[in-house]
């Protein structure tokens, strides 16, 4: 195999996470171990600032501010929702292809990193197959990401376990909350949480029982299971009476029996043309209180639970360097159009290595949860996803702190000079 000499060029995509800068720091550490890696550039905002030739120097950052990456939420190179679709708009799509190997080829970039979720991966996937076509010697390795927690072929995804462990503290709070306040009329607390199709992070608040039936979350609803309101109302009528409250925590994709999401606004679109999710817990705290005449309240995390990187999971925030570092490796060996994936070895103990799967096989594949690790009834995950989760929130990481308040880093994105016309 040649040695391939040239620049190395890593950006970030779609919804950040607590640890996916602890992935781009792994690839940063990890390439300048290299020699053949002669400069490290940041994309700003994804393939969209990439497009417009917005490169920052990553060799110019202080080593404390890399290092500090691997404790700072969101996205610290910026991030978008930018789909190159050769389906949909085939002369666009051609046009951004040729305006991003003229970014490339005008900037020597021969390693090319790209770290998010299924959107990001296909987006890889492209620009492995576009350089092939081009005979352009470039390296391409997606780097995965997301808390949705639904990429094909990986155990779970980074980002996942951080999201889920802010989420389990999340409930439990509120539950010792609206717990001390239940009267005899009972009260009921609708959490939901991100997840449009898969229900990976509202089922993992089942942690939050720590095995105890009586803890909340009394009830889980996930996008996989069809919403039925009669049952619905039943168990939660159920709980009001054992405890005099009830906790429901809802996948914001929870949909009804004919697949149609309850919370989305038909009316808004969002980027990928998918309706604006506009609040299941608000449509299910309707259903609530119409029915049962129950004091009902609703808790939306929103951002927040993605950006809660004062309370990460260390396992998720190693395993997220990881593969940073994996992804550089391997290119360095010769390898392109590959994503690591994480591979378990055991739960008790937890082990796990990483792996290289092909982005063929990772782009536009949506990973959901086995119906065999759910309920009958389908209102909350049984033990065998207890078994899987558990490990993924274990340990905390160590975050500096100021005045009581979180010291998180901010890059100085030192632009790269451009050398090519504006895009047109």
């Amino acid at each position: 195999m040649a040695e391939l000499n040239g620049n190395l060029l890593v950006a970030q995509s779609g919804g950040p996470t607590s640890v996916i800068n602890a992935s781009v720091a792994g690839v940063i550490t990890e390439a300048g171990h290299h020699e053949c890696i002669e400069e490290i550039y940041g994309g700003l905002n994804g393939i969209l600032g990439i497009l417009n030739e917005e490169l920052v120097d990553l060799g110019d950052e202080k080593r404390s501010a890399i290092e500090g990456l691997r404790y700072t939420p969101a996205a610290a190179l910026g991030t978008c929702r930018y789909k190159i679709d050769f389906k949909k708009k085939p002369e666009k799509a051609a046009k951004d292809m040729d305006r991003l190997f003229e970014v490339f080829q005008a900037h020597n970039i021969r390693y090319f990193f790209y770290a998010g979720g299924n959107d990001s991966q296909d987006t890889a996937h492209k620009i492995h197959l576009e350089a092939v076509k081009r005979g352009y010697d470039m390296r391409v390795m997606g780097v995965p990401k997301t808390i949705d927690n639904d990429l094909p072929h990986t155990d779970h995804c980074p980002g996942y376990g951080s999201v889920v462990k802010y989420n389990c503290a999340t409930v439990t709070e509120v539950g010792f909350d609206v717990g001390s306040m239940a009267t005899d009329d009972g009260s009921c607390c609708i959490i939901e949480v991100m997840g449009r199709a898969a229900g990976w992070i509202a089922a993992g608040t089942i942690l939050a029982k720590q095995g105890d039936p009586a803890r909340p979350p009394h009830i889980i609803l996930l996008p996989e299971i069809p919403f039925n309101e009669d049952a619905f109302i039943a168990r939660v009528q159920e709980t009001i009476a054992a405890h005099k409250y009830c906790i429901v925590v809802c996948g914001e994709g929870v949909k009804n029996a004919a697949g149609e999401e309850i919370g989305a606004d038909k009316t808004r679109l969002d980027a990928f043309g998918h309706a604006v999710l506009a609040g299941a817990s608000e449509k299910l705290k309707e259903i609530v209180q119409g029915r049962l005449n129950l004091k009902t309240r609703t808790v939306l995390l929103g951002y927040a639970q993605r950006a809660a990187a004062h309370f990460a999971s260390q396992t998720d925030s190693d395993e997220a360097f990881a593969c940073g570092t994996a992804a550089v490796k391997a290119a360095v060996n010769g390898k392109s159009g590959l994503m690591p994936k994480i591979v378990r070895l055991s739960s008790k103990p937890y082990k796990w290595t990483i792996e290289l799967e092909d982005l063929a096989n990772i782009a536009n594949v949506e990973h959901f949860i086995p119906r065999d690790w759910i309920s009958e009834d389908g209102f909350l995950p049984n033990e065998k996803f207890v078994e899987y989760a558990a490990p993924l929130i274990v340990g905390e990481v160590k975050v500096p702190t100021k005045d009581g308040l979180p010291q998180y880093v901010v890059l100085t994105r030192s632009p790269v000079d451009k050398t090519l016309p504006p895009r047109a």
